[in-house]
């Protein structure tokens, strides 16, 4: 196989969580514009319609399936959905879709703690499950989870998100020791400081460590949503079939400081 062909993932059919908006809307991109058939799923059906309405105007179109994911007890109706619009298979699973919130741990709400754990991690066990029933009866599978930088330190006044992404991490690895020998690869990919909505309040609210991160990235800047396409279709492909269990930072080089 050239390389060409390891890299091609025409017709492959694959969901992203989260891909209405943000990064996950970059990986979802990167997926079509590779020739996927990509469905997207998020909470609020209007961007998840103007996502989809962009994203296939010069090409194959986008669909789309409107669900909560911290509704954890309708999520196998919610894949199953989505499953049956991409015609009962599925190649490739993106759990891209997250949550925030921002307090010091000894104020930190509880009943935001749960909403952020069911949403980071818990229904990124649960599709994962689901997809990989599916991937495993095909005999072949990718899924790519998405972690953080948070997978690898704590930060502060984000215990819930830590812990969360943290759990993605070892969870993408749990999978991986018991799928790759079945053909189905689990890995996560760690943005590093990125521009998003989830991000931009740190630049205004404290431009002091701003600055101090964005002089610690060897790159000099704060990552793009492009900047995850092209680990995303390398996940997606047959070039990355010796890899599983991998957490993958796109971080401009950060965590080598």
């Amino acid at each position: 196989m050239n390389v060409k062909e390891l890299f091609d993932i025409e017709g492959k059919k694959a969901i992203v969580t989260g891909g209405g908006r943000g990064l996950c809307r970059a990986m979802a991109e990167a997926l079509h514009e590779a020739g996927a058939e990509v469905l997207i799923i998020g909470r609020n059906e209007s961007v998840l319609a103007e996502a989809a309405r962009e994203m296939g105007a010069e090409g194959a179109p986008v669909l789309y399936e409107p669900g909560d994911l911290g509704e954890l007890d309708k999520i196998k109706q919610l894949y199953e959905r989505a499953l049956a619009k991409l015609g009962g298979r599925l190649d490739i699973l993106v759990n891209g879709a997250g949550v925030q919130y921002r307090a010091f741990a000894e104020e930190f709400p509880f009943d935001e703690w749960q909403r952020v754990i069911a949403v980071n991690l818990s229904a990124v066990f649960r599709l994962s499950q689901l997809a990989g029933r599916t991937m495993l009866a095909q005999g072949r599978g990718k899924i790519i989870n998405v972690a953080s930088m948070t997978s690898f330190f704590g930060s502060e006044r984000i215990p819930a998100y830590a812990a969360s992404k943290g759990g993605v991490a070892q969870l993408t690895k749990a999978l991986a020791n018991e799928w790759t020998s079945r053909g189905v690869c689990v890995n996560a990919v760690a943005p590093g400081y990125m521009e998003t909505a989830l991000t931009k309040d740190i630049k205004t609210t404290n431009p002091r460590y701003y600055e101090e991160i964005t002089g610690r990235i060897p790159a000099h800047r704060w990552g793009r949503a492009e900047d995850l396409k092209g680990v995303t279709v390398f996940l997606s492909s047959a070039a990355s079939d010796y890899i599983s269990g991998a957490v993958i930072p796109v971080d401009g080089g950060y965590l080598g400081k």
